[in-house]
């Protein structure tokens, strides 16, 4: 393979560069590196290269480079040459970087993120078809602006901290911008280097291939090496019938594209090395080694102009979690902000400037009526001096607006992240109790409940009404959809119960018990490894005694201080045992007495843990592979797709074990099969049918064993719920502008049998939102869609988020119990329109006065040649120059378009540009 950018050919890299980053340069392009297997994207062929690889490949080198350029202080400097010829794998990244045994989930959640907003718009309905959004049907300009205009949003969202949202436009940009060399003509013009000007403000990448120009010649075969007439135009391929293809222009080609058989036949992408999927596999290669260089530059854009700390942030570059507090600050919560003050200092003292430092802190206050606004930051004094400012005030009655308050928090708090929630009265707002809980599978959010005050009391703070002892069940409702948990204490006790806190925080897993609930007489049976360490054992409730029961027969019962296990710390109803560091692996029994049914929970630090999610197999459509689901859907043949951390203890996962929640009932046990190399840890597993007929959520644990042959088991921190249909909602093809009124896309599938379905919608901040579709009657696979018109009104602040949600139930008969609802949400931003990011091609003066100039010779050229590239006299069939004349003519090319050294696009600091 040659070095798509070589000094030779072109000055892409100055000889004022860094020698540890021109060594960088040369091992990251270095042959042996290899492209491996994914899920999002199963392309036909071997070593096709896919959207998934190039973005997560592309991360990896950029987070390379960012390490070497901040040594860890203390520990051993990077060094480039050791990563030569190797795969970057994100493990090994970690391991070196911050020392062994840091999780590396929420860096790999983060990148899954990308990647699947990326995968998504080969599979959403209001995106797969769209030629302005693939770089199809000459739509080169308008593929360009709407690409300019995600990465644009992808920016101005990470400057707002909204990173979950940014990682997705950024994934839609990406996807844009590695499909401009699969499917244009770049690559067949003899261009060994990325275009210069994609990333850029000009409107006008090229002369693109009028509408009387003839572009292909007919092929009938599956490869079309020659089928190409223009040299010196820029092209792409019509895919399907939207728009119809004009005649004498090029298909997409493929098996999967309705064009490729109306005159002339064939097609010229190169997504794959499969002749029957990309009738121009044999430049695959090329066009991808091009895409993951542009795709670096994409990364190298957002990472210049955020600077390395907020750069770090989008991509959850750090094993470090979040702290996120919903605080009530009614005039009863004095000891309660005094726990979270204390707590918080703790946390910041403990951890500072280690690499399990927390990344971001996010505080929503709320009473009754009022709730918020929600802060957020990434500085800790900045935190402790926002939570010290907050005073217990006014209030005194129950309820309060506490889960519009986590609402909030969910939607500003990234993914993987533990929420905390201090309050003493029940909500106002319990008919959001289902929305929430959708929020924190959706988020992946765990929310632990520390309420102080006892549910069963009725004395206390002033209420409007009579109150009900079940008051608090919507908070039992979420932390049983989170897989967190509510704490009932006392005033006196919240400060020392407030360190659960602390010890959550952290890089966790949960092991799982079996049965998961504790029934009279039945012990809790959960099994230890060798690779967890600080193990902790809690429990809360109307508990009488326990006692834990290690593999060697020692045993420690409710009794506080020391034991012959570890040390037990009681705080009222409140049990925390920290077990003596190493434990014994092994089988471990926890036997309860208790009124009602009290909590337990063992978790303890380790490397091993795992991701998971869930995927539709997908083979129509441009692209096959998984369609990215939050959750299963009820009918549909789902896969469910794991990613496997802490791959250097050699951990064998064999099977997911599927159990009802609460009961325990097994639902099903699947084979784990790997994909791909064992280096990447990736497994999926089909789901059983009979698991997507059911509305119960239901949980999932991983077992195995690990290098040592003893049994390893891992269980997901939150339970899953089967959608029972499916929705897309999916927004407008721009941001959003203060005065505008804009269309929003809703689709709803049934898989599952026929369904009366209720739709309701929703908008935060509150805007005006109306839609067409309310009620909807399904039959088995059928659809339909529905439009929503959201308006902005001109008080809407730039740089604020909008978050539209949509919750469809269905109407259940007469006698019967209702589904859960499925919800759908979608973030927007709202842009200041006279906002402007700056971008490599105004990076230097001369560049755009250059390129305006190389333009207009460039048509000038185009238009003298059109009539022999049309017609292709005097050529062979496919009018396809010979090498060396390619060669020469992409050269002209490129001096035409006014290429400068990369280096002067002074948006990229040359130390930071590895390629």
């Amino acid at each position: 393979m040659s070095q798509p950018c070589s000094p030779r050919k072109h000055p892409c890299l100055s000889g004022a560069l860094q020698p540890s980053a021109l060594l960088l340069l040369q091992l990251l392009l270095s042959p042996a590196s290899a492209f491996l297997t994914n899920f999002w994207n199963l392309m036909a062929g071997p070593g096709s290269i896919s959207h998934q690889h190039m973005t997560e490949e592309a991360a990896l080198k950029v987070t390379l480079q960012l390490f070497l350029d901040h040594p860890i202080p203390g520990r051993p400097p990077l060094r480039p040459e050791d990563f030569s010829g190797k795969s970057l794998l994100i493990d090994h990244l970690f391991d070196a970087y911050y020392g062994p045994g840091y999780n590396s989930r929420s860096f790999r959640a983060a990148l899954n993120e990308l990647s699947r907003a990326n995968a998504a718009q080969d599979f959403q309905q209001s995106t797969k078809d769209d030629p302005d959004l693939h770089f199809d049907a000459e739509r080169l300009d308008q593929g360009h602006t709407r690409m300019r205009e995600a990465l644009q949003e992808a920016l101005v969202a990470a400057r707002a901290q909204d990173y979950t949202l940014a990682r997705k436009r950024f994934g839609a940009a990406l996807h844009a911008l590695q499909d401009f060399y699969s499917h244009s003509n770049w690559v067949e013009l003899g261009i060994e280097e990325p275009h210069p000007y994609l990333l850029g403000l000009t409107k006008t990448l090229w002369t693109v291939a009028p509408a009387r120009a003839i572009t292909c010649s007919d092929c009938s075969e599956l490869s079309c090496p020659k089928n190409l007439l223009t040299v010196t135009l820029l092209t792409s391929g019509y895919f399907g019938t939207n728009p119809p293809k004009p005649p004498g222009k090029c298909s997409h080609g493929g098996r999967l594209d309705q064009s490729r058989t109306q005159p002339p036949r064939g097609g010229i992408n190169k997504d794959s090395t499969s002749p029957t999927f990309s009738p121009h596999h044999m430049f695959h290669q090329q066009a991808a080694n091009l895409a993951l260089m542009s795709t670096v530059q994409a990364f190298n854009f957002l990472r210049s102009n955020l600077g390395d700390s907020s750069f770090s942030r989008l991509l959850n570059i750090s094993p470090g979690s979040s702290l996120s507090f919903v605080l009530d600050t009614t005039g009863s919560m004095g000891e309660e902000i005094s726990a979270a003050k204390i707590q918080t200092r703790r946390i910041v003292e403990q951890r500072r400037g280690t690499p399990i430092e927390p990344i971001h802190y996010i505080l929503v206050p709320f009473h009754d009526p009022e709730f918020g606004p929600v802060f957020t930051t990434s500085d800790p004094d900045s935190f402790q001096q926002h939570l010290n400012e907050l005073q217990a005030l006014g209030g005194g009655d129950e309820p309060e607006m506490c889960l519009s308050a986590l609402e909030l928090a969910l939607l500003h708090t990234p993914p993987l992240s533990d929420i905390f929630v201090f309050t003493d009265a029940s909500p106002k707002d319990a008919f959001l109790t289902s929305r929430v809980e959708s929020l924190t599978q959706e988020r992946r959010c765990r929310v632990t409940f520390l309420v102080t005050e006892d549910p069963s009391r009725v004395l206390g703070r002033a209420r409007r009404e009579v109150l009900s002892p079940q008051r608090f069940e919507p908070y039992e409702a979420v932390a049983r959809a989170s897989g967190g948990e509510v704490i009932f204490t006392k005033d006196r006790y919240i400060r020392d119960v407030a360190t659960v806190v602390g010890e959550s925080t952290g890089t966790l897993v949960t092991l799982p018990l079996d049965p998961p609930v504790a029934l009279p007489g039945r012990a809790l049976v959960f099994h230890v490894d060798g690779l967890l360490h600080k193990l902790t054992v809690r429990l809360h409730g109307q508990i009488r005694s326990f006692s834990i029961r290690s593999p060697a027969g020692l045993s420690q019962g409710q009794e506080e201080g020391p034991g012959p296990l570890g040390h037990t710390r009681r705080f009222g109803q409140f049990w925390m045992v920290t077990v003596t560091d190493p434990p014994q692996a092994g089988t471990w029994e926890i036997q309860v007495a208790a009124e009602g049914a009290p909590w337990v929970r063992v978790q303890a630090r380790s490397s091993v843990d795992f991701l998971f999610y869930f995927g539709i197999p997908v083979d129509d459509g441009p692209h096959p592979g998984f369609y990215p689901l939050t959750q299963p859907v009820a009918g549909l043949r789902t896969q469910l797709l794991v990613e496997v951390t802490g791959l250097d203890s050699h951990p064998r996962f064999s099977h997911a074990v599927l159990r009802k929640v609460p009961e325990g009932t097994e639902l099903g046990r699947v084979a784990l099969e790997p994909v791909g190399p064992p280096e990447q840890g990736l497994l999926t597993a089909s789901l059983p049918p009979t698991l997507l007929s059911t509305s119960s959520p239901f949980s999932l644990q991983l077992i195995g064993r690990n290098g040592e042959g003893q049994d390893l088991q891992r269980a997901a921190p939150q339970p899953c719920t089967v959608a029972q249909v499916l929705v897309e909602l999916s927004g407008p093809p721009s941001f959003l502008v203060p005065g505008s009124k804009v269309p929003l896309s809703l689709y709803i599938s049934s898989f599952s049998g026929t369904q009366d379905l209720d739709i309701k919608t929703d908008v935060n901040p509150h805007f005006a939102l109306t839609s067409n579709l309310t009620r909807a009657h399904l039959r088995l696979n059928e659809s339909v869609s529905g439009r929503l018109w959201l308006e902005v009104p001109n008080s809407a602040a730039p740089r604020s988020i909008v978050t539209v949600t949509v919750a469809v139930m269905g109407v259940a008969g007469r006698g019967a119990s209702p589904a859960p609802p499925t919800h759908a949400f979608l973030q927007l931003l709202v842009q200041d329109p006279a906002g402007q990011v700056r971008h490599p091609a105004f990076g230097h003066p001369g560049l755009a006065r250059r390129h305006i100039h190389a333009c207009a010779s460039f048509r000038q050229a185009a238009g003298a040649s059109l009539h022999s590239t049309a017609s292709g006299k005097g050529r062979k069939r496919g009018g396809q120059l010979p090498v060396g004349e390619r060669a020469r003519a992409a050269a002209a090319i490129l001096g035409l378009l006014g290429t400068q050294p990369l280096e002067e696009m002074r948006w990229i600091p040359v130390a930071h540009f590895p390629l």
